[in-house]
């Protein structure tokens, strides 16, 4: 599999796979993706959308089958109280700092390891800025990285502003951002101008379920014939195209299969011209 490299210097396989929503099959479903061929897994803290302990319980049954944790790229979220059910991974009266720590430490704990490749700030306290609690979290998890617990730290669901308010002011500035992104907003492409200058990763999600209309169009079919490939495989290799690291969740080994494969055919810079002003 091909791979990204951070401004600091970390590679990132080019294609992840994402855990959200599996619950009980995660574990299952983790070590299909990783004999499918993925190396990277994402997943969170954060029992509402995720079971990140089943995560681990994968990663202990691969390693059992040769398949070392070094061999993989684990990347989870600190999510804030506002996001989590009352299961949360760390005491709600503690201090932000605690909580990210608390947080940090469980998860480790949950995956079976001593560091992380990377950590993000599942999202912003506040909806428009950055508040005090964004700065304290983001101070939490910049010092996670200086300790070397993880080797990159990054945010999700952030908005242009947010994001260049973070660039701007933080003491290191994140090295992956992870969004919805939709076609009919320009793929997100605020965010993803942003990350080009700042030489930040750009991570996409609900590439598909957000962009269903663009799915089912002619064009996008037309490009499929010509590459000998289904609609799927073309947004996926249109967005690594552009720049983006996509995510799949697809609980189907085949189209875990389908899905890498879309990194062995190129579509044309009209072709990605094309899609990419699909849905404005």
């Amino acid at each position: 599999m091909k791979t990204i490299t951070t401004y600091n210097g970390i590679s990132i396989p080019a294609f992840m796979y994402g855990t959200a929503w599996k619950k009980e099959a995660t574990a299952n479903l983790v070590q299909l993706a990783v004999r499918a061929g993925f190396k990277a897994i994402d997943t969170a803290n954060q029992l509402v959308h995720y079971n990140e302990a089943l995560v681990g319980e994968a990663l202990l049954a691969l390693a059992n089958q040769g398949i070392s944790r070094d061999s993989l790229f684990l990347q989870t979220k600190f999510t804030p109280v506002s996001g989590q059910d009352h299961r949360t991974p760390y005491d709600p009266m503690a201090s932000l700092t605690d909580q990210v720590e608390q947080s940090f430490e469980s998860s480790l704990q949950h995956l079976h390891t001593d560091y992380l490749d990377s950590y993000m700030l599942h999202g912003p306290y506040s909806r428009y800025g950055l508040g005090k609690e964004d700065w304290e979290v983001w101070k939490a998890i910049e010092g996670i990285y200086q300790s070397g617990r993880a080797k990159m730290i990054g945010v999700s669901n952030m908005t242009a502003s947010q994001l260049n308010l973070l660039c701007e002011k933080a003491t290191v500035k994140p090295m992956v951002v992870q969004n919805r992104c939709y076609a009919a907003l320009g793929w997100d492409n605020e965010v993803r101008e942003i990350c080009k200058i700042q030489d930040i990763i750009y991570q996409g999600f609900s590439l598909l379920t957000a962009n269903q209309n663009v799915l089912r169009t002619a064009e996008i079919g037309k490009i499929a014939q010509r590459v000998g490939a289904g609609p799927i495989q073309v947004i996926f290799r249109f967005s690594q195209q552009i720049g983006m690291l996509p995510l799949t969740g697809t609980t189907n080994e085949q189209h875990m299969k389908d899905d890498l494969h879309s990194e062995h055919f190129d579509l044309t810079s009209q072709e990605l011209t094309q899609i990419e002003k699909m849905g404005l």
